[in-house]
């Protein structure tokens, strides 16, 4: 997938982010007593896990996700096996990875940390919950956006993890949009490699399941996002550029075309919408190959 982003948001650029902490969380210790009641698990509170979930999914959908991931961090610190908390805290991780841009070496370890941390937690919520679809369409994603600057052999070694990830989400729950949407990803940037690239990237890396990526399966994946979501942005930005490479170009335009009037329901939607309308005007004069 594309690498879309924004100016960093203030609040980030101000100072550490409070989530760069350990990947694993831990309970505070319980000072040490000699009865046996201080030796017991501290009992799990679920309407304090409820209700920091609820707390964090507000301010979440308010695109403030450093204050959204503190609330899903608290709901673990309650609750560890809370499979919902740690699949939505990837998220949070993942979204706030997303918006830094540049090329330093700085500001790559720094966006790489947090896509690291999103792997992290989704692949927690596996474990805790292995039929959670949102927990695996997360580490395909998470792993997604860390290969981009990872080295061949290691982006072809995820490719293979995002695309089996991306499947089982399906699997498991066939609504699951942005599973879809990285399937068809998947299949077009692929597609987009070189043959060159691929030829090499098979007899060195052993990448032969790349020979399934193809081009009516990027459409039909990221068809099927649309369809189950049609309010996302990128959905539809994406699918127009799918369609751009293979030369439907009225079915790019309709795509983008209905980017116009949606509503903002992530954080980079303006950013899309802008790229959204400088596609529509390099491609409103072409016409469809037959």
């Amino acid at each position: 997938m594309h690498v879309l982003t924004v100016p960093l948001l203030l609040s980030l650029a101000a100072s550490p982010l409070p989530c760069l902490v350990a990947a694993q969380d831990s309970t505070p210790q319980a000072p040490a007593h000699h009865d046996s009641a201080a030796h017991a698990p501290r009992p799990r509170d679920s309407s304090s896990v409820a209700r920091e979930i609820h707390r964090g999914d507000s301010l979440y959908h308010a695109f403030q996700h450093v204050a959204a991931l503190a609330h899903y961090r608290a709901a673990i610190a309650d609750d560890s096996m809370s499979d919902e908390a740690l699949w939505k805290a990837a998220r949070a991780f993942a979204d706030i990875g997303k918006q830094i841009e540049g090329d330093a070496d700085s500001t790559k370890k720094r966006r790489d940390s947090l896509y690291t941390e999103a792997r992290v937690f989704a692949e927690r919520a596996a474990r805790v919950n292995p039929k959670n679809a949102h927990a695996h369409s997360m580490i395909a994603q998470s792993l997604g956006r860390l290969s981009r600057t990872r080295g061949g052999k290691e982006r072809v070694r995820f490719a293979k993890v995002i695309y089996d990830e991306a499947m089982q989400a399906i699997a498991l729950d066939s609504t699951e949009d942005a599973a879809w949407h990285v399937i068809g990803a998947w299949n077009a940037e692929i597609k987009r490699l070189s043959g060159m690239t691929r030829f090499f990237a098979k007899t060195l890396f052993g990448a032969g399941f790349m020979d399934k990526a193809n081009w009516d399966d990027a459409q039909r994946y990221l068809e099927r996002s649309v369809a189950l979501r049609p309010s996302n942005v990128y959905h539809h930005l994406e699918l127009a550029e799918v369609y751009v490479d293979v030369k439907k170009y009225s079915a790019a335009r309709a795509q983008l075309t209905a980017i116009r009037d949606l509503p903002d329901s992530d954080v980079l939607d303006p950013k899309y919408k802008k790229d959204a309308a400088a596609l529509f005007d390099e491609i409103k004069d072409k016409t469809d190959k037959t």
